[in-house]
């Protein structure tokens, strides 16, 4: 790799670049010479700035932003529109003539003038640059206006053109604006008033003679500062990081002589690292944070910030002064702790751009470097020692992991990267310390020794405490995705725990505010909410209760609530055990109280399996019976559904042969069936779930086949809680005066019932309506009859069990059976 090294001076211009010398073979000058060589790799002269990104990011949102906003609030735009067009209407002729001559040449002068400076400067880089932003803001206004005329949403043409003969986005202002940005002109206060009193003047004569609309104007701005940033980001900036001349010369101001100088490798957050030898044959090493580094990884930070609690989420984007000083004050106080972290010895901003902390250098070497043999007991014992220093002092370091842990020549433990680290520390951060580092010792000595050396430095109770927080959300990255690789490390951490301190009482601690699921949850639900809406709109909800015949309704309403005895009696025939039925049948009610914030297939197995394990059956006989449950449902709806399917087939046929449409779905099935086992990837997925849902079921079901009594009560009950539905959806479409076979009526409930138990949304929401509906029009009612039915029952069943689920859930746990 190229080297260059650069003289310290007070011209930065001067600079020695050597090409192919090896880096020991260079010959540094001594301290009298007043020069000092700093060896470290050739700097690049563009570099492309995250925020640059991030800006053009936010411009892309806030331009669709502004579009939906623009389309859901047309008559306020149109009235402001006419506003706009009065107001400047009544300005003197005299006066709107003035504004446009002056408008229009000064949004074309001061570019002009600005490049003709920025030329003499010796800056024609950046005037190209402003340049090819101009260029292509016309091109892009240009396009965007023509696809608007000739064939845009006609709501959006109409805002942004007022059926004038208007530009949509005016091919003028969109250069200038991305021309301004491209150059960053924003950052000459001088220059940036000259452009905005341009582009008010050209702005006022453009409304004055109707030549522009208010939207337009907002999206010209908008797509303006969207080219100029794609621009400054696809093309780069100046790197205006300082050199290593400027951090010597900084630390010269903190009272160092540097002797030698060389860059070494940039620490876990991208900072410029530099060994540095001083007089007195000392070394220290300098860490650099650079300002146009402070928003790399911005957007997962936001992300994370936005998923986690406020106790644990990080500030997503810092000043520079910040994270200086947040950086030096963790350092004093871990210092003043006896934590033994690399001494720091000073401090300072090196010009406007960056700032550097200078530690004492010592030798040490990252654990993660170590061979997994290297660590041990004692090694270990020195690394909690050094957590429980922090922990006594309230100081979270937040970053535990191999890269921040090293080890010196006499295997002393130095904690390093304190940067994201907390003073005055809260219990929750203090405890995920302790989660992190049993994670990573975990995944290089086992579970079993992680835990017995924490045991032994920080106490039982400290553990008990960090055991709820052993969530793969609350690791660091690489810790998380070794956790994802060994899915057994975090339960095997637990279990040790567990075993040391057995009747531990530990809150269980919610880190996220939602799961990343809960977002597909709202998607789905919005797509189904526009999928619904039309249909909704030709039907009167409170007619759906008033005009339903109260005879069939109540019939449906029979039904829906013999479903919850049915499905009390299932799953006492799939436990062996000896369950009370009246407790049990509260158990399904207070299932229908979970729905409303999980899906349909995942809080009812969750409240049946909570519900065993408080009757006291076992963790894994209560996973095993729910799933033995749920697989003996499946395979009886599977069967209802070809049966159904082939009697509804055959009513209408003079034999008893298939109908084409069941022939069609079972052909669809098998091709199906087939890919997922063709594609591996997806074989392996469907595998190991269908595998995890179902070990150490068979043994279950032997238990049960033992039993008739049992084998009664689990295929009665199975049976019966599917007729109860179909014979309340049958009621609910009768109560409106509709005539469907009732073999179609189990069709359609059969497959809208395993559509609802996939969707992700609470309870199949949106998909179960969807799904009903669209079966039982194809079966023949009205659209607005089917849409009537499948409310009618899914207030019956989904809406109405809501309150008595919620007492159910209550009493439940107040009588500490759930």
């Amino acid at each position: 790799m190229p080297l260059i090294l650069d003289t310290e001076c007070e011209d930065r211009t001067e600079s020695l670049v050597v090409r192919g010398i090896k880096e020991q073979d260079l010959t540094l000058d001594t301290p009298g010479s007043g020069v000092v060589l700093v060896v470290e790799p050739l700097l690049p002269q563009r570099i492309r700035r995250p925020s640059d990104a991030l800006r053009f990011l936010l411009t892309l949102l806030a331009l669709a932003a502004v579009v939906l906003l623009a389309l859901a609030l047309q008559r306020t735009l149109n009235g402001l529109e006419s506003d706009v067009h009065t107001g400047t209407g009544r300005a003197p002729e005299v006066l709107s003539g003035a504004a446009g001559l002056l408008g229009g040449v000064a949004v074309l002068v001061v570019p002009v003038a600005f490049a003709v400076e920025r030329v003499f400067h010796r800056d024609g880089m950046r005037v190209t640059q402003g340049l090819i932003a101009a260029i292509l803001a016309l091109l892009v206004s240009y396009a965007l206006g023509e696809w608007l005329v000739q064939s845009g949403p006609a709501d959006l043409r109409q805002l942004l053109t007022g059926n004038r003969d208007v530009e949509p986005l005016n091919t003028v202002l969109t250069p200038a604006i991305a021309y301004a940005t491209a150059v960053r002109m924003s950052r000459r206060p001088h220059w940036r008033a000259l452009m905005w009193v341009a582009l008010g003047l050209d702005v006022f004569a453009l409304f004055t003679a109707t030549k522009v609309t208010a939207l337009g104007v907002i999206l010209t701005y908008v797509v303006g500062l969207a080219v100029g940033f794609g621009t400054l980001y696809g093309i780069g900036s100046a790197n205006t990081r300082p050199p290593g001349s400027a951090v010597l010369a900084a630390l010269r101001r903190l009272g160092f002589t540097p002797v030698s100088a060389r860059r070494v490798e940039d620490d876990s957050s991208g900072s410029r690292r530099y060994l540095i030898g001083i007089t007195g044959d000392r070394t220290i090493d300098v860490t650099v944070l650079d300002r146009d580094r402070q928003v790399a990884g911005v957007l997962y930070r936001l992300w994370r910030r936005f998923l986690l609690n406020n106790e644990t989420r990080r500030r997503a984007i810092r000043s520079l002064r910040a994270e200086l000083e947040r950086e030096a004050l963790m350092a004093y106080a871990a210092q003043a702790a006896g934590v033994r972290l690399p001494r720091l010895l000073g401090t300072s901003e090196v010009g406007t751009e960056a700032a550097l902390l200078a530690y004492e250098h010592v030798d040490t070497r990252p654990v993660s470097e170590l061979d997994d043999e290297d660590l041990d007991d004692e090694l270990l014992a020195r690394m909690w020692e050094q957590v429980r220093l922090l922990q006594a002092h309230r100081l979270a370091h937040r970053h535990l992991t191999g890269e921040s842990i090293h080890v010196d020549a006499a295997r002393e433990v130095y904690l390093v990267d304190a940067r994201s680290g907390e003073i005055a520390a809260g219990d929750l951060l203090l405890r995920l310390d302790i989660a992190q580092l049993l994670a990573y010792l975990g995944t290089r000595v086992g579970a079993e020794r992680s835990v017995r050396s924490a045991a032994t430095a920080l106490g039982e109770d400290a553990l008990a405490g960090a055991m709820p927080l052993l969530q793969r959300i609350a690791l660091s990255r690489d810790t998380r995705t070794a956790a994802r690789r060994d899915k057994h490390l975090l339960p095997a951490l637990r279990e040790q725990i567990v075993a040391l301190k057995p009747k531990a009482e530990v809150e269980e601690v919610r880190l996220e505010r939602f799961h990343p699921r809960t977002l597909v949850t709202i998607i789905l639900s919005v797509i189904a909410a526009y999928l619904l809406l039309p249909q909704l709109s030709q039907v009167n909800l409170v007619s759906v209760v008033t005009t339903a015949n109260w005879a069939w309704s109540g019939v449906a309403l029979a039904a829906a609530a013999l479903s919850y005895v049915a499905a009390a009696v299932m799953l006492r025939g799939f436990v062996p055990e000896s369950l009370p039925l009246g407790h049990t049948i509260l158990a399904q009610l207070a299932g229908s109280f979970v729905k409303l914030v999980a899906p349909a297939a995942v809080g009812g197995v969750a409240i049946n399996t909570r519900y065993l394990q408080k009757r006291g059956v076992p963790p894994g006989a209560a996973v095993a019976s729910v799933g033995a449950s749920q697989l003996i449902g499946l395979t009886i709806h599977i069967s209802l559904l070809l049966l159904f399917g082939y009697l509804t087939g055959t009513q209408a046929a003079p034999s008893l042969t298939p109908s084409r449409g069941l022939l069609v779905v079972l052909l669809g099935v098998a091709v199906l069936f087939l890919i997922l086992l063709a594609i591996r990837p997806l074989r392996r997925v469907v595998t190991t779930r269908v595998r995890a849902m179902f070990s150490g079921v068979i043994p279950r079901l032997l238990d049960i086949v033992q039993s008739p009594r049992k084998v009664l009560e689990a295929v009665a009950g199975t049976l019966l809680l599917t007729l109860s539905f179909v014979i309340c959806l049958a009621g609910c479409v009768h109560a409106f005066g509709g005539e469907v076979a009732f073999t179609a009526v189990a069709v359609v409930f059969l497959a809208g019932n395993a559509i609802g138990s996939a969707a992700p949304t609470p309870g199949g929401l949106g998909a179960v309506e969807t799904s009903l509906s669209v079966g039982l029009t194809v079966a023949g009612l009205p659209a607005t009859v089917a849409t009537s039915a499948v409310l009618l029952f899914r207030l019956m069943t989904f809406w109405l069990p809501v309150l008595p689920g919620w007492a159910s859930f209550a009493y439940l746990q107040r009588k500490n059976a759930l």
